[in-house]
């Protein structure tokens, strides 16, 4: 047998035997298994849709929580204007209703102060006929969160009394914490910037 004979031979027991552990080359090899196009793109598209509904969640929620603290600024303003209005404001013959008023809007450390000053304020006001009214120039926020805010306010007070009946003018700046307690927002500090 030649050496090309020989080749032949090998070439066709090769052929017919298969690969070397006895399978035959077109049998399918388990775990070589080409994945098809298809089958990428099924898998990429669930994928790229899992991510893209993970991120509209994440943009949901950010959106919730800046409406949340975007409402919690608009009520905390309205109720730190209003109560302006009533902190500013006094007559000498409607005393005991004035501070019910503003206790009614305060709470925490500014609220005892207040209670515990106004006993004292009280004669000196009727002693002088005292009565002012306060008007909020403009407001703006300071900082805010879900439920405290920092509230500036500009509030132009005219006050008379016995010993001015024409009224001056007053023009105040003031820095209120309103926080939110039981649904209602209370000024918890008040101070004059």
């Amino acid at each position: 047998m030649t050496n090309r004979d020989q080749v032949l031979t090998l070439e066709t027991e090769l052929e017919t035997a298969g690969s070397l552990d006895g399978e035959p080359d077109d049998a399918p090899r388990a775990g070589l298994r080409r994945p098809s196009w298809r089958a990428v793109g099924v898998g990429g598209g669930a994928v790229l849709l899992a991510g893209a509904l993970a991120a509209a969640g994440m943009l949901g929620w950010e959106v919730h929580n800046q409406r949340i603290l975007a409402d919690a600024q608009e009520q905390a303003s309205a109720a730190a204007q209003q109560y302006a209005v009533i902190l500013t404001g006094v007559d000498a013959a409607k005393l005991d209703s004035n501070f019910a008023a503003v206790l009614d809007g305060a709470t925490g450390e500014f609220k005892d102060m207040y209670s515990q000053s106004s006993a004292g304020l009280k004669q000196v006001l009727i002693d002088n006929k005292a009565k002012a009214t306060g008007t909020v120039i403009a407001a703006g926020i300071k900082s805010a969160t879900p439920a405290r805010v920092e509230v500036m306010l500009f509030v132009d007070q005219a006050v008379t009394n016995a010993l001015n009946p024409e009224p001056r003018l007053d023009r105040n700046r003031i820095i209120m914490t309103m926080d939110k307690v039981d649904g209602r927002w209370l000024a918890g500090d008040v101070e004059l910037a």
